[in-house]
């Protein structure tokens, strides 16, 4: 995770939100440090258990249609599906805010 945050602050300027929800990963101490040392890093943690409040749930919904009723013949089939289907979101930014919009956020 911090390598991602990392990421972020190399490639956004500005401030960077961060919605998390309550996962192992986001709460670890290179992760605490990390956002210690960078101010323009925002965590805003969401409620234990809200995935109504969470865009990924609806990025994970927009992964769940595109593999429905498929029978992928091996791993690395599935793992090409996976990778399509992760290039076909980030490219639109369409999806993306309607992930965003899908949910309860405020």
């Amino acid at each position: 995770m911090h390598h991602f945050l990392r990421s972020l602050l190399r490639h956004l300027r500005g401030p960077i939100v961060i919605l998390w929800d309550r996962a192992s990963i986001h709460r670890d101490a290179r992760v605490k440090t990390l956002i210690r040392r960078h101010p323009r890093l925002h965590p805003v943690f969401l409620p234990a258990y809200a995935p109504e409040l969470n865009p990924a749930e609806y990025v994970w919904t927009q992964t769940d249609s595109a593999l429905a009723n498929s029978a992928p013949r091996s791993v690395e089939q599935l793992g090409r599906r996976l990778r399509r289907i992760g290039r076909r979101l980030r490219r639109s930014e369409q999806l993306l805010w309607a992930c965003l919009n899908a949910s309860d956020l405020p």
